[in-house]
């Protein structure tokens, strides 16, 4: 589980920050100014040691090669940046202006794709120093820069889909009984730190009536038999994240419980069954949530959206969401995340994260979606 895959090469970067240059033509856009974050990552896999209010910006614009302005004291870093050699690197120092320093970097009168990321400070910085220049979110006009994943992105997505599977098997030989949500949350953690994830976002135990809030935050109330427990992790690994949600048992269940998680494996299955490509994001949604409804179960849908997109980041597009028109494409890779509640007394859930295919959806998490029972 703790391979370390090969690097991304200059290569890979450069062929990105071409890919984007291209999308940023066709969108109409003089180019795409990225600053610490996600698409940074992406682009070039440069990741400030520490993001502050000192600007950090990549430029791509058609035509010209990529630029990178970085604090002078930063350099060496971004110069160990596995896809610095595919920028042009300069840099400012404390006592410059930074945003005189990127005008030289910018066509002034130009309109620009902006990351999502980037503070307000130094849009307003940059603003200042050209004012003839216009921006918008790269969430809004190029939402899909990062949602196709190559063949090297997807293997990286199922290593930290195995990942996540192996801990979430080992959490179900610890003990729930008599302990806390966030007893059982840190044990997930640390086993999800064993099995390679740098990083854990904070997992969910729901346990009892919480189980059955899709909002719970993880808390101290004691676990006890007769619980419903919800699991739900992210985090990442080798760069790439997991997503995954299980529903285990404090002992036997109902029929009504079985009942109710039999329902959610269904919806699950469908929507995973419903994906292809040229099929509309919203479409995954629908699928799902009409499994549900058409069991009069009496129970609510869980999920705003039935899933989201999963990369570099655990959270991005597309979203499998009413509106979202987006088609899905091949090398898309999401969660597939339906569930229910019966306020008051459980809710169940079952995720896991899919790529689509030519050929249609594939699993990259392969734990056992039945309802454990643990003690």
């Amino acid at each position: 589980m703790n391979d370390t895959p090969a690097p991304f090469t200059e290569q890979d970067y450069a062929a990105r920050m071409t890919r984007a240059v291209r999308a940023a033509a066709e969108a109409g856009l003089a180019g795409l100014l990225v600053t610490p974050g996600p698409d940074m990552v992406w682009l070039c896999g440069h990741r400030p040691t520490a993001v502050t209010q000192r600007l950090t910006l990549l430029v791509l614009i058609p035509g010209s090669e990529p630029r990178l302005l970085v604090p002078a004291l930063e350099r060496p870093d971004t110069e160990a940046a596995p896809g610095a050699g595919a920028v042009r690197i300069s840099d400012w120092s404390d006592g410059q202006d930074p945003y005189a320093a990127a005008t030289g970097l910018l066509l002034p009168n130009g309109r620009y794709g902006v990351s999502d990321t980037t503070w307000a400070l130094h849009l307003l910085g940059l603003q200042e120093a050209l004012p003839l220049t216009t921006y918008r979110p790269l969430n809004v006009v190029l939402p899909l820069l990062r949602a196709v994943k190559d063949e090297h992105e997807v293997a990286r997505l199922a290593a930290a889909g195995a990942a996540a599977d192996a801990g979430y098997e080992e959490l179900l030989t610890v003990r729930f009984t008599g302990r806390s949500e966030t007893d059982v949350a840190a044990d997930l953690a640390r086993l999800l730190h064993e099995h390679g994830h740098a990083q854990v976002d904070f997992p969910t135990v729901a346990s009892g009536p919480n189980s059955a809030n899709p909002h719970h935050e993880t808390g101290a109330r004691i676990i006890t038999h007769g619980d419903t427990v919800v699991l739900a992790l992210s985090g990442l690994k080798d760069g790439y994240g997991s997503v995954l949600a299980r529903t285990v048992h404090v002992g036997e269940p109902t029929e009504n419980e079985r009942t109710a998680h039999d329902l959610v494996r269904t919806a699950q299955q469908a929507a995973f069954e419903a994906v292809a490509p040229g099929v509309p994001c919203q479409d995954i949604d629908r699928r799902a949530r009409r499994v549900v409804s058409d069991a009069e179960l009496g129970g609510t849908y869980v999920a705003d959206r039935t899933g989201h997109g999963v990369g570099i980041a655990t959270d991005e597009r597309p979203y499998l969401t009413e509106g979202e028109e987006t088609l899905l494409l091949p090398g898309m890779c999401f969660s597939i995340g339906p569930g229910v509640c019966l306020p008051g007394r459980f809710g169940m859930r079952i995720a896991d994260v899919v790529t689509c295919t030519e050929e249609g959806a594939r699993r990259l998490n392969s734990a056992d979606q039945g309802m454990a029972i643990v003690e």
